[in-house]
């Protein structure tokens, strides 16, 4: 089978063709090098709606364009510790342009930005690490027994 994850309309259109002129979807997946199922499903798709060309688009409509998603990745990365919120109301006061929380949560996640909970643990001080550097030395030569 071949890796093309969508087949273009030219050669829909060639797989309809060869189903009407009668031959099986089987010799036509062979044929095509692609899956049976993927036959099957665009003919039945053709028989319900007449058409073989692909729906495109789907989803809600873009809020922000690649420049505002920059923009908005580039005003996290200026101050790491501002909440997803403050960035909306930051970009709304700088752009006019009113933008959700959930909108700056994908466009920080597009940019590589993911939130990160901080290990919450004691710092080691250098007497802490001399001091256990020390107890590792006491207890070196201990047996089973000790």
């Amino acid at each position: 089978m071949c890796s093309v994850h969508h087949i273009d309309d030219f050669m829909r259109g060639r797989i309809i063709g060869k189903i009407e002129e009668g031959r099986k979807i089987t010799d036509i997946a062979r044929e095509f090098d692609i899956a049976h199922s993927v036959v099957s499903r665009l003919w039945k798709s053709f028989k319900t709606t007449g058409m073989c060309s692909r729906w495109h688009g789907g989803g809600c409509v873009r809020n922000t364009t690649p420049a505002e998603d920059r923009y908005v990745v580039l005003s996290a990365k200026r101050n790491r510790r501002t909440t997803a919120q403050q960035v909306a109301n930051k970009f709304l006061a700088d752009l006019g342009k009113q933008i959700s929380r959930k909108t700056v949560d994908r466009c920080l996640r597009g940019g590589g930005l993911h939130a990160r909970r901080p290990v919450v643990c004691v710092p080691l001080t250098r007497q802490h690490r001399t001091a256990r550097l020390q107890w590792c030395r006491e207890q070196h030569n201990w047996t089973e027994q000790d």
